[in-house]
């Protein structure tokens, strides 16, 4: 039921129960069967809605339950007196001509009338206002939230539209020394440069992508740059077959093994390794990536990467999910390394994560 059919089914049903009281403690009162006493009744159930329907009218029109309380409170207080007065005025004279036995004993009838009608105006007001009142604050905190979302949306398509591959210019002259040497290789290269290049421009249309089509990416890359490094660079991807559907930021894992090239493999003397693994902890996605490498001053290091993994993380996940990278204790054998990792929090695969028997996508 809409909220015009719930209001007018209250109007019509409060003004008839109010009166149609009053009207059955007058017929036990007096057994005698009046009809201008109902005719009446009937008149005050209208009279009672049309003029509190103005009042609403009134108050939508001025947009009174925006105001402060200390301006509101004085305008319900002036309107129960006006709507209480003009049922004061209209009842006085007809129950002059009824009951004048009453206005005998009563020497001020007309300040019993306006506390009388006073007490149910301020009922109906009361209750009217303090409803739209609510429901305005209600209305403005949603709009907070959807501004709020909007601009926290916002700030992930930018983050997202940022990510674009550093490496382009050295892959074009990695794979121009192919074309003569193996035209082959050259072509597979172009294959997987292309693809880089579309994921990157994809990645500010598209909040997550499945962990493997974001391998499928990384594994692209590592090509490439395998082609620039050689045997100085060495590659390990090892995934928990239950994480592959699992969604991620798009280019996030690609910029992590960026980062791990550009900071770490490159500069080590004899070259090293990139290490991608992923596995479900705790109901948790967690990925781990792993390279040779000092880890030094994180913003000198990182760069733009670091700092965008874990906004883009908070933004998309909430505060559940973790991102951090620390440098991990030498064991001697592959000499310092560092370690990156990311933790996404169990809700990301109930909303995002794919049926793997049926093969469908679960939609929110």
């Amino acid at each position: 039921m809409s909220k015009q059919k719930i209001y007018w089914f209250c109007q019509l049903f409060g003004w008839t129960l109010l009166i149609l009281v009053e009207y059955v403690a007058y017929v036990l009162e007096t057994p005698v069967f009046d009809p201008d006493m109902l005719y009446l009744a009937i008149a005050n159930v209208f009279l009672g809605i049309t003029l509190t329907h103005l009042y609403r009218l009134m108050i939508r029109r001025w947009n009174w339950v925006r105001l402060p309380f200390f301006r509101l409170a004085p305008r319900v207080l002036l309107s129960v007196f006006v709507l209480a007065l003009i049922m004061t005025l209209v009842n006085i004279p007809i129950d002059r001509r009824l009951f004048p036995q009453y206005f005998i004993e009563e020497p001020w009838p007309t300040i019993g009338y306006l506390i009388s009608w006073g007490k149910t105006m301020l009922t109906w007001v009361l209750s009217y206002t303090a409803y739209h009142y609510v429901e305005e604050n209600r209305n403005a905190e949603i709009e907070r939230i959807l501004l709020k979302t909007s601009i926290r949306e916002t700030e992930a398509k930018v983050l997202r539209s940022q990510l674009n591959p550093h490496f382009v210019f050295n892959a074009l002259n990695s794979i121009r020394a192919l074309v003569y040497e193996n035209p082959t290789n050259a072509q597979q290269g172009i294959t997987q440069l292309s693809n880089l290049l579309r994921n990157s421009l994809l990645a500010d249309r598209r909040k997550t992508v499945e962990l493997r089509e974001e391998i499928k990416t990384v594994e692209d890359y590592l090509a490439l740059e395998k082609v620039r490094y050689e045997d100085r660079l060495t590659s390990y991807i090892d995934l928990d077959s239950r994480t592959l559907f699992w969604q991620v930021p798009p280019m996030m894992l690609q910029t992590l093994v960026e980062n791990a090239i550009k900071h770490g493999v490159s500069t080590a003397i004899g070259g090293g390794f990139v290490e991608v693994r992923s596995s479900i902890v705790a109901d948790k996605l967690h990925i781990i990536i792993r390279n040779t490498g000092v880890l030094g001053d994180k913003e000198a290091s990182g760069g733009f990467g670091l700092a965008n993994t874990a906004q883009r993380l908070e933004l998309l996940y909430g505060p559940e999910a973790k991102f951090q990278i620390f440098q991990e204790a030498d064991s001697g054998n592959n000499g310092p390394v560092v370690c990156a990792e990311i933790t996404i929090p169990a809700q990301s695969e109930g909303l995002f994560k794919r049926n793997v028997n049926v093969k469908m996508m679960n939609e929110k």
